[in-house]
């Protein structure tokens, strides 16, 4: 199959789009690229997560005809949101989000991040418009045996940790609704693992930049697996991905009706704890900010130290790739938070996210 031409997401105007976890700062940051689109949107979250939390602070709920927060394991309560909403697309990303989080809250882990997919795919059966399902699971789906190279959408799943199992199973789970249910009735539906996302609007606990940034305040920063490589990249490239294969979906250029894929950075852009650190720091000092020096945490619960994904078939079936390296991606994530600093809210945060997203485009339009 021949590779389109790298493009922004395009013929969204008045498609009906129902997003869970839209409070979330993924579903922030993809709610507004959808909204910017002209896209009629539907959500379905908790609260946010967070606070401060771009949803809040952005006025993310702005975008939305419709929002439901609401815990997705109430099944009756989604299924009502999702028929009322009556969508064409679904982009699901609601989940518990956090590898460490799943050794304190591991039953949790599960029923959110595998029952609440299960929820999903279920209301998704009776929804009559429905052309399109992404399902956003992660890299660390893959049984992880610390190799120097990247994942492929055709190795084997699995997870040492409760997340990373959970959302190997989401990827099952998904796979054999949409082969029951949602193929034979014309839906297509897609995974999609994405790598470390960074980009302005995280506060989340046990990430790294909100970490980091958190300590400009506080006056300490302690790094964990400092030696740890991980596949960094900002929140628009994989975002960016999940719309052209959505699009790709809806115009039925994907050959299979249930598919996988990888959106990862560039493979020189896989570097370690750190490195990473040592990066934001020189942003930071670029934009006027001198960072502490990182202390050192020894020990601590198992994550692997290795991950890297293969992107070949997003580039190859759907024209993507990742466009900034990771030193933009931080400037990029130092502009947006310097601009939260000086009192930026609602609006002008949402109008500085389609601008980040449109230098990015520029980018690939421009074929760099």
């Amino acid at each position: 199959m021949s590779a389109p031409a790298p493009a922004s997401a395009r013929g969204w105007a008045g498609r009906r789009v129902f997003v869970t976890g839209h409070t979330g700062f993924k579903g922030g940051w993809l709610s507004c690229l959808l909204g910017a689109q002209g896209a009629r949107l539907f959500g379905f979250a908790l609260p946010a997560p967070t606070a401060p939390s771009l949803y809040e602070d952005a006025d993310i709920s702005a975008l939305y005809e419709r929002e439901h927060l609401a815990d997705l394991r109430r099944l009756e309560e989604l299924r009502g949101a999702a028929r009322a909403a009556d969508p064409e697309v679904i982009f699901h990303l609601a989940a518990q989000p956090l590898v460490r989080a799943s050794y304190s809250a591991p039953l949790e882990t599960l029923e959110v991040n595998v029952l609440g997919t299960a929820h999903v795919l279920e209301v998704a059966r009776d929804l009559p418009s429905l052309k399109a399902v992404v399902i956003i699971t992660t890299d660390k789906c893959y049984e992880n045996r610390e190799w120097e190279w990247g994942y492929r959408e055709t190795d084997a799943l699995g997870g040492h940790d409760l997340y990373s199992s959970s959302k190997a199973c989401a990827e099952l789970v998904t796979s054999s609704y949409a082969r029951s249910f949602l193929s034979p009735r014309g839906v297509r539906v897609a995974t999609a693992r994405a790598g470390n996302v960074i980009g302005g609007g995280d506060w989340a606990r046990d990430r790294l930049v909100p970490d980091l940034l958190r300590g400009l305040l506080s006056g300490g920063v302690t790094l964990r697996s400092p030696g740890a490589v991980r596949p960094w990249q900002h929140v628009l490239e994989p975002l960016s991905g999940y719309l052209l294969l959505a699009e790709a979906l809806l115009r039925g250029d994907v050959p299979e009706s249930i598919s996988a894929w990888n959106f990862g950075p560039r493979d020189e852009d896989a570097i370690s704890v750190s490195a990473l650190t040592a990066h934001l720091r020189a942003a930071l000092t670029a934009a006027g900010v001198e960072a502490p020096a990182p202390r050192i945490e020894e020990g601590g619960v198992h994550e692997a130290r290795f991950l890297k994904l293969d992107s070949s078939k997003a580039r190859a079936h759907l024209g993507w790739e990742p466009r900034w390296r990771v030193r933009e991606a931080l400037s990029a994530t130092v502009e947006w938070h310097m601009a939260w600093a000086r009192g930026a809210r609602g609006a002008a945060l949402r109008e500085l996210c389609a601008s980040q997203a449109a230098r990015l485009a520029a980018l690939g339009a421009a074929g760099v």
